[in-house]
């Protein structure tokens, strides 16, 4: 369920978003506090992150929510027993079916595996990588690297675009804003006129 975010949340959507109890999920996403991320921080902020988008674009189906906190502990923590998350509670089975379509599968291209999302992904797996990606997109302003941030705004246009057109045109407005603050950063630091000048 979403809620209309011009009118901010009303008191059923509020006790609704309170009857969902993240505490389980989220411990299991602590395991992820380990694990650095290229623009800095942890993987365990970028669940949480993620999460945060959901809510702030209205969203507050448990299913969804849950799947937010540990959409990333399958491809992340080595060995994970995808029963943790089963086990869980009343949603665990579909909060691992919605993880297991944001996940890439072991020796999937990552191209692949969001061509995959595009064209069998269930629309709340392409709301999930939306969120996913608006999080990873604001995490680019931490991260020095140019032709990382060239070829992740190349990747968001082609492949994340499409999605979120499909589902939420908020989030695709936010997309194509970080796209475009993010390219012109690069234009800013002279490293398109230097790949252009053959330089890099």
């Amino acid at each position: 369920m979403r809620v209309d975010k011009k009118n901010q949340m009303d008191k059923k959507s509020m006790l609704q978003l309170n009857s969902i109890f993240l505490a389980p999920y989220m411990q299991l996403s602590t395991e992820l506090i380990g694990k650095a991320r290229h623009a800095g921080g942890n993987m365990f902020r970028h669940q949480i992150d993620t999460l945060g988008i959901l809510i702030d674009y209205g969203y507050i189906d448990s299913v969804l929510l849950k799947a937010s906190v540990v959409h990333d502990v399958i491809e992340d923590i080595e060995g994970f027993d995808p029963n943790r998350i089963i086990n869980t509670d009343e949603d665990g089975e579909d909060v691992y079916r919605l993880v297991l379509e944001v996940t890439k599968r072991p020796g999937e291209k990552k191209p692949d595996f969001l061509r995959r999302i595009i064209d069998t992904g269930s629309q709340k797996a392409k709301i999930l990588k939306c969120a996913d990606r608006i999080s990873n997109m604001i995490s680019l302003g931490f991260v020095t690297d140019p032709k990382f941030i060239e070829r992740y705004c190349d990747e968001t246009e082609v492949y994340l675009l499409p999605i979120a057109i499909e589902v939420d045109f908020n989030m695709y407005q936010e997309l194509i804003n970080l796209i475009i603050t993010r390219r012109k950063y690069l234009e800013d630091s002279g490293y398109i006129e230097k790949k252009k000048a053959g330089l890099i």
